[in-house]
């Protein structure tokens, strides 16, 4: 079986570092004709693809793209080589990149690479943003998975790979209240102000609808998009906050707020987006197999 020419592949790696075929060869010093010569060559060792183009710019395909890790990690494991011999330290490293829902509550995503954060040998890029924008980035490879609290559905232009990984309720949650002076669902929601999720919520559309049910008219203090800032807010103010408790699970377990009821019938669903690869990662593998117990960081009695 042939060898790997670590020449080409050198080559190979500069173009991806840099995306332009020109700047790399200038960098280089040697030709385009060259460097796209040896690129080809490279291709036809590995049998695959490794570049599309866009206009000027070079792009990555998957193949691409686990060149690029393998690359990373021979030349930093040739850096590595000295540090080695001069203070036998030595650290491989595998990177994941994984992106969230700018709304998706915090907690929920520190939950769910929880796994990764101790291991020495994983470096975690986690990138935050509207979900068509985190959908472009895994259609083209720059991302792993894209967690969210969407569904979405794939077809023959955008095969996405989309499950279900949690489901929790959604609660009415405040400050603690007198032992006694319980909470009066719903009677109580058209006496206090609440903060509640932005209208383009699922949790807010399908609120509304229950009240809308119930004959019950309400009074917003806040409308607010963004979890972690709703989180605050329940935190800080006298408010009743409707949303899932995984959001204020340090606030709940610290005695800072109080769950008041579990709404009926209202759930948020938490999503693992990803697209077919010939080449799954392992490290993905291992958060995608774990209970939704261990991913939502709650007791199961509070699960339904």
């Amino acid at each position: 079986m042939p060898r790997l020419n670590y020449h080409h592949l050198h080559h190979f790696w500069a173009v991806a570092k840099e995306g332009n075929l020109t700047r790399a060869a200038a960098h280089l010093h040697v030709s385009q004709s060259a460097l796209s010569t040896q690129i080809r060559t490279l291709e036809e060792q590995l049998g695959q693809a490794l570049f599309t183009r866009e206009g000027r710019a070079l792009q990555l395909t998957e193949a691409g793209r686990i060149a690029l890790n393998y690359a990373e990690t021979i030349f930093t494991t040739g850096q590595e080589l000295l540090t080695l011999l001069r203070n036998g330290q030595h650290r491989e490293r595998h990177v994941l990149r994984i992106g969230g829902v700018a709304t998706l509550s915090r907690n929920f995503q520190e939950n769910f690479v929880k796994p990764l954060l101790l291991r020495p040998d994983v470096e975690l890029v986690l990138q935050s943003g509207h979900l068509d924008e985190l959908l472009t980035r895994l259609s083209v490879h720059n991302l792993d998975l894209v967690l969210s609290n969407r569904r979405v559905h794939g077809d023959a232009d955008h095969p996405w790979r989309c499950r279900r990984i949690a489901r929790q309720p959604v609660s009415l949650v405040g400050k603690p209240r007198k032992i006694g002076n319980a909470f009066r669902f719903p009677e109580e929601l058209a006496e206090r102000p609440l903060l509640l999720p932005g209208r383009d919520s699922d949790i807010r559309a399908a609120f509304d609808l229950l009240c809308e049910q119930l004959g019950l008219h309400y009074q917003v203090l806040a409308e607010v998009d963004d979890m972690a800032m709703l989180r605050l807010l329940a935190r800080d103010s006298e408010s009743i906050a409707l949303l899932p408790t995984v959001v204020v699970q340090d606030e709940l377990r610290g005695g800072l707020l109080e769950e008041y009821c579990v709404v009926p019938h209202l759930h948020e669903n938490f999503y693992a987006i990803t697209v077919k690869r010939r080449f799954a990662s392992p490290l993905l593998q291992t958060l995608l197999k774990r209970p939704e117990t261990d991913v939502l960081g709650v007791a199961q009695s509070n699960l339904s």
